[in-house]
């Protein structure tokens, strides 16, 4: 068996697999799977008032609904990761696409709340088959820099989507209820496996599937190469900075700064959009020309830059900043995010030729696992303070990792 440090497979290149005139379409559908997360959860946001409404119960209860998506989503990755491993990736990939556009009907039919909390469990669970198995594909067909370019220009989607997702939600809201919009999740899961059935090859050939093995031998594996490991826990303090970030930032510009729900929107856009536009300035100019890890090390560099600026604005250290203060900071922070998540996947996925599905079972669900944990703690004491805390705490610790368990591995090693 290959040890996690090597990566010596190459990527698939059967006529099955890597033909040249199948990639826009397959590009198309893994576009589609990476946008999966942010349709599944926030196209359903603006109706969460009408489901509280038609059971006739709370907002907890009502919030149940994506906490257990989200559940579904990390856990579901664990298990399809080493499966995709073993089977390849089409007949999981069918699978949970199939059951997720299930799920979807079940959920607009749901008589009872507590259905709908568990349904959307099975839908998140289902759905996290097209994410892990969108960044193993990715893996089989790419290597060295070309993985860092088409994460950066899935990143594009990563950042649009959740932007998009609740405003076209709000708009079917004009035209249906709550239900209706999980009857669009269901079409649109249809309209995945369509794709998937008919133009997605099959990525990993039979003679580089694992026959044998566990998935918790296979990520125990990964996990003790210090490089994956270390790309890992960047990715997660890139993520714990992100999810903080989303779950107070509403409250503190609005309660704390005075923004009307219009400027927040306006402002969440223009952060969207700069965390996009590092993303394509890596994926076109900066790969090119420095090495992914230098990257991901001065991504974390100004991460930490940025919260410490932020922390210092939330404890009133110099005063009392007003909104554009604040605003100009979290910019940069969520920007530099466009430097980090990408490249850490694609490096941490260049080293996995061995256990594809395995590695993008661990990056994906520990992204999952890390915003349920911190989306709470972001609002504890209602103040800027966790919001800048967090982020600062994690990119602290994230860059203090990598740099450490990275040293002497990747300088001489890293693909160009």
């Amino acid at each position: 068996m290959s040890g996690p440090a090597q990566n010596t497979a190459a990527p698939a290149t059967d006529s099955t697999s890597a033909t040249a005139p199948g990639r826009p379409l397959i590009f198309l559908v893994l576009a589609a799977l990476t946008a999966l997360p942010s349709l599944s959860s926030d196209v359903y946001l603006p109706a969460l008032p009408d489901v509280a409404s038609t059971f006739t119960t709370t907002a907890v209860v009502v919030q149940l609904t994506l906490t257990s998506c989200l559940i579904g989503m990390a856990l579901g990755q664990l298990a399809v990761g080493p499966l995709s491993d073993r089977l390849g990736r089409r007949r999981p990939l069918l699978a949970g696409m199939t059951l997720y556009t299930a799920a979807s009907v079940a959920c607009a039919l749901s008589p009872t709340a507590g259905m709908l909390v568990g349904l959307r469990f099975v839908q998140g669970a289902a759905g996290a088959a097209g994410i892990v198995i969108a960044r193993a594909i990715i893996r089989d067909l790419y290597e060295g820099v070309k993985i860092a370019q088409v994460f950066s220009t899935l990143m594009l989607i990563s950042g649009v989507a959740p932007v998009v997702a609740p405003f076209f939600g709000a708009q079917l809201l004009h035209i249906t209820d709550w239900r209706g919009i999980f009857a669009a999740l269901a079409v649109l899961g249809l309209a995945v496996v369509a794709a998937i059935a008919l133009g997605l090859p099959e990525t990993l050939p039979s003679a580089a599937r694992r026959a044998r093995g566990m998935g918790l031998t296979q990520m125990r594996s990964l996990l003790a190469d210090p490089v994956f490991t270390g790309c890992l826990v960047a990715a997660g303090g890139a993520f714990a900075a992100f999810f903080a970030y989303l779950a107070a930032s509403p409250f503190v510009l609005e309660n704390l700064y005075g923004a009307s729900p219009q400027t927040y929107a306006l402002l969440f856009g223009l952060n969207a959009a700069g965390m996009v536009a590092t993303g394509q300035l890596n994926g076109r100019y900066l790969i090119r020309r420095f090495p992914v890890h230098a990257i991901v090390t001065a991504g974390l560099g100004l991460l930490l830059l940025a919260s410490l600026v932020m922390l210092t604005l939330a404890t009133g250290l110099v005063g009392h900043p007003g909104l554009p203060a604040v605003c100009t900071v979290l910019f940069v922070l969520v920007s530099s995010l466009g430097l980090l998540i990408g490249n850490a996947n694609a490096l941490a996925m260049n080293r996995t030729a061995h256990a594809a599905g395995s590695a993008s079972a661990l990056l994906g669900s520990s992204s999952f696992l890390i915003g349920a944990l911190v989306s709470p703690l972001a609002g504890l004491t209602g103040s800027a303070v966790p919001m800048a805390l967090i982020p600062t705490l994690a990119a602290a610790a994230a860059l203090t990792c990598f740099a450490t368990l990275t040293r002497g591995h990747l300088s001489a090693r890293e693909p160009k």
